[in-house]
């Protein structure tokens, strides 16, 4: 089993995927070979179904599951370099609804921060529409601030975009960087190191619970109000596609049914 997980990341370190997806192909085929225990180098089509509907069974999200199926894929197809068809059909995505905050409980959750590199972390990534593995990755000269963009840096998909710098907060983007050197993180923990995606989700965190705000937002929902709140202002939604680095427009378009103002502006019978 090591001797083929070995190969797996090899394969997948050779042809550029993600740390965070090589660690992800990996931990999902050891499971799998752990199931199959024998024959791991043949295609058995009927079992590799029983093993997705096992985690279907365990609660598993459809994104999980799909997660698995292109994880067995890779190894079949690029490791064992099987011939053999694979006719297993990608489960359905749930299709709900992104979280958003409204302006004002932008606003009430960034007054909630006593922290100035915090609230900057949490502005910044909302005004700019940041995952936050792209904020916490950001460099100095990854910033321009005279043209007030953001080039983004082998986001997901290892693509390069850029984006926005919002104008207010280009003095407070000066003062953070003044005594850096241009490949310094922009946001560093205490001792000096870049900020862990975790400790980034835990500034977050302890701001929406010191709000009053009762959705069940998280770090991420601050990249979909960007998105929701440009569409609102009128920008047309292939600018925020590129903005958001997205390479499909209809991932983008779930937006358009967070702001469908047609929605809004019916009032209830009741």
């Amino acid at each position: 089993m090591q001797q083929w997980l070995n190969q797996v990341k090899t394969e997948l370190k050779i042809r550029n995927y993600s740390p965070k997806t090589v660690s992800a192909y990996l931990s999902c085929l050891e499971n799998y070979f752990v199931y199959k225990k024998v024959n791991l180098d043949k295609i058995d089509q009927d079992d590799i179904r029983q093993y997705l509907l096992y985690k279907q069974d365990k609660g598993y999200s459809p994104q999980t599951v799909n997660l698995y199926l292109n994880a067995i894929k890779f190894f079949y197809h690029y490791i064992i370099r099987s011939p053999e068809n694979f006719n297993i059909k990608f489960t359905k995505r749930n299709k709900s609804l992104p979280v958003v905050l409204s302006r004002q409980e932008i606003q009430d959750l960034l007054k909630t921060i006593k922290n100035n590199k915090h609230s900057l972390l949490l502005s910044l990534s909302y005004g700019a529409g940041l995952r936050v593995s792209e904020a916490i990755n950001l460099k100095v000269n990854d910033l321009d601030l005279d043209e007030l963009t953001i080039h983004i840096k082998e986001a997901k998909g290892k693509k390069d975009r850029l984006t926005l710098i919002p104008e207010k907060l280009v003095e407070s983007l000066r003062n953070l960087i003044a005594d850096k050197a241009s490949h310094d993180y922009l946001f560093t923990s205490e001792r000096g190191g870049k900020l862990t995606e975790r400790t980034a989700q835990m500034v977050f965190e302890k701001a929406l619970k010191n709000s009053s705000i009762k959705k069940d937002a998280t770090f991420h929902s601050l990249r979909h109000s960007f998105a929701t709140h440009l569409l609102e202002n009128g920008v047309d939604v292939r600018y925020v596609q590129e903005l958001l680095g997205h390479q499909n427009i209809r991932t983008t378009q779930i937006y358009t049914h967070v702001t469908n103002p047609g929605i809004k502006n019916i009032k209830s019978p009741l």
